[in-house]
């Protein structure tokens, strides 16, 4: 699903952000904060919420957050000194106040490929768009552990790939070994870990046939 708004088209299943038919390079926080005032329009949300979305479990004074929706709005076209989209709502936080309309996308046949974390105790298949790897419920691959954030992660899957990205957690994504710092592509058999849980990515493609096994 695509939501556009003033000259702008934001998808968060392919995590693009378009604007007069350009595709605008939107770095993660900035991406996270347009998409939580989407998800959350036309509501305002407060300070608190967006620093604990945003930096959760850190301490962050308010001037980052407000940098960043200057930020915000100079990529989405919203720095005028009347700001048409971004509402500012003072001594409380921001709402998204442009008209949004939302454009239903076909999605186009692709190979019938499937992804799925394999963890210690269980599989989890990954869906079409966004995966939230983390502490709260909804999360696609839920993990009740001290060491995961709410919203830990997320593997982005499209077609057939798949893109893993931290979503400024405590503890850390790792890739083989390597704190995962911007969105990156993942393939089978990569050893993920989310804060202290490992869990593994296989990648399996079902237009392969049966072999047919001859009787002896």
């Amino acid at each position: 699903m695509r939501l556009c708004f003033g000259d702008c088209a934001f998808d968060g299943g392919t995590r693009e952000l378009v604007r007069e038919g350009q595709r605008v390079h939107v770095p993660a926080k900035t991406f996270r904060l347009l998409e939580a005032l989407l998800e959350r329009r036309p509501a305002a949300v407060s300070k608190e919420k967006l620093l604990e979305i945003l930096w959760p479990g850190v301490f962050v004074a308010d001037g980052n957050l407000a940098r960043l929706v200057a930020e915000l709005r100079e990529l989405i076209g919203d720095d005028a000194p009347e700001a048409r989209l971004i509402r500012t709502i003072h001594g409380f936080g921001y709402a998204f106040a442009g008209q949004v309309t939302e454009e239903a996308e076909a999605r186009v046949a692709r190979s019938d490929v499937v992804f799925k974390l394999l963890l210690r105790d269980r599989e989890v298949a990954l869906q079409e768009g966004e995966n939230i790897l983390g502490r709260e419920r909804e999360a696609a691959a839920w993990l009740d552990v001290y060491s995961v954030s709410r919203r830990h992660a997320r593997i982005l899957v499209s077609g057939d790939s798949a893109m893993l990205e931290d979503l400024g957690s405590k503890n850390g994504t790792f890739l083989k070994g390597e704190p995962v710092k911007q969105p990156t592509p993942l393939r089978d058999g990569d050893q993920l870990r989310i804060g202290t849980v490992e869990m593994t990515l296989r990648r399996y493609d079902g237009s392969v046939s049966t072999e047919t096994v001859r009787s002896r």
